[in-house]
C-alpha cells in the first residue's frame, strides 16, 4: 500500500477516486436511512466530526479526502493510518457527492454504529440522562445530543419513532458529541421509562402544561437525585402515555411573554438545571452529587 508524503495510507487505485468510483458508490447510499440500517454504517462529514470518530477506536472505516484537504489536516490522516484506516484521495466532485453540506471541508469519514444497549448504559449506574422520545427533527435532535453531553449526562436515547441518530443533519447538529457519549435506539418509551425507574432514576417528562415547575424543583433540591429528562417533538410534545409513566410532569418557567421555549432552549435549561444540581457541594468536606455523572 503506498504512503503519501505525509505518511498517510492511501488505497491502492491509482489517482483520485470519482463520484463513479465503486467505494465511493457505495459511501453515498449511507445518506439513505435504509442503507445505514443495514451496513451498521454512517457518514461523519468536516475535520471536526472525523477527528471525533478517530478518537473513539474501531469507529472509522475509512476516510475520503480531496488531496488539499488531506494536506491541510495531516495529522487526521496521520492518525487514521496509524489505526489502519485506509485514507482515499477523491476529487471534488465525488467530495460533493459524499457530503450534504453546501460547502464542505473537503473530509469526510465512514464510520460503525454506536449503538449501546440500555441494559449496559444503567449498569454503569448514569445520573443524567436525555431520552429524546418521537423526535423527528435531526436538527433538533442533534443539538440536544450536543447539550447532554455538554451537561455531563451519561447517554442519550432515541426512543419509539425517532430521528434516526446517524442522519447527516443530527451528525453535524451533535458537532462531534455523538463520538462522546451513549447512544441508545430502544423501540418501546414506556419500557424504557420502566426501565429507568427500575434503576433507581427519577424520570422527569418536560411539559408546557406540567403541574411542577422548574425553578421549584430545583430550589426543593429534588434534581440532585439520579434523573432522566423525557423531551418530546415541537410539533407533538410528549405522548400521553410517556407523562403519566413519569415521575413528575416539568414545565419550564416563561417570565416573559413569549409563548414556549423550543425543543433545543428547554432541554439545555432542564439539563443544565441537574447539572447544576448533580455538581453542588452536598457536605461539609466538599463532596459534589455529581462527580461519576456522565
Amino acid at each position: 500500500m503506498p504512503s503519501a508524503p505525509h505518511g498517510r495510507r492511501l488505497d491502492a487505485v491509482p489517482g483520485p477516486f470519482t463520484p463513479r468510483t465503486p467505494r465511493v458508490v457505495a459511501a453515498r447510499r449511507l445518506q439513505r436511512r435504509r442503507d445505514r440500517e443495514s451496513t451498521g454504517r454512517f457518514l461523519a462529514e468536516g475535520p471536526q466530526a472525523v477527528r471525533e470518530a478517530l478518537a473513539r477506536a474501531g469507529t472509522v472505516v475509512e476516510l475520503f479526502g480531496t488531496p488539499a484537504a488531506l494536506d491541510r489536516h495531516a495529522d487526521l490522516a496521520v492518525q487514521a493510518a496509524r489505526a489502519d484506516v485506509p485514507v482515499s484521495e477523491v476529487t471534488d466532485e465525488a467530495l460533493a457527492a459524499l457530503a450534504e453540506t453546501v460547502a464542505p471541508q473537503g473530509l469526510v469519514a465512514v464510520c460503525r454504529h454506536l449503538d449501546v444497549p440500555l441494559d449496559a448504559v444503567l449498569a454503569r449506574g448514569p445520573r443524567l440522562v436525555a431520552v429524546l422520545a418521537e423526535i423527528r427533527d435531526p436538527g433538533n435532535a442533534g443539538t440536544v445530543l450536543r447539550t447532554a453531553d455538554a451537561a455531563g449526562a451519561g447517554a442519550v436515547i432515541f426512543a419509539g419513532d425517532a430521528v434516526d441518530p446517524y442522519n447527516g443533519k443530527c451528525v453535524r447538529a451533535s458537532a462531534g458529541s455523538l463520538f462522546h457519549v451513549d447512544v441508545v435506539r430502544a423501540a418501546e418509551p414506556v419500557a424504557v421509562v420502566a426501565a429507568l425507574r427500575a434503576a433507581g432514576l427519577t424520570v422527569l417528562a418536560t411539559t408546557g402544561y406540567g403541574d411542577s415547575d422548574l425553578d421549584d424543583l430545583t430550589d426543593a433540591g429534588r434534581l440532585a437525585a439520579p434523573t432522566a429528562w423525557l423531551f418530546g417533538s415541537e410539533a407533538h410534545g410528549l405522548p400521553e402515555e410517556l407523562t403519566a409513566a413519569a415521575d413528575a410532569r416539568v414545565r419550564v418557567p416563561l417570565h416573559g411573554r413569549a409563548e414556549s421555549l423550543n425543543l433545543a432552549a428547554a432541554a439545555a435549561v432542564c439539563l443544565y438545571a441537574s447539572a447544576r444540581a448533580l455538581r453542588r457541594p452536598a457536605g461539609p468536606r466538599g463532596h459534589t452529587a455529581g462527580e461519576s455523572a456522565g
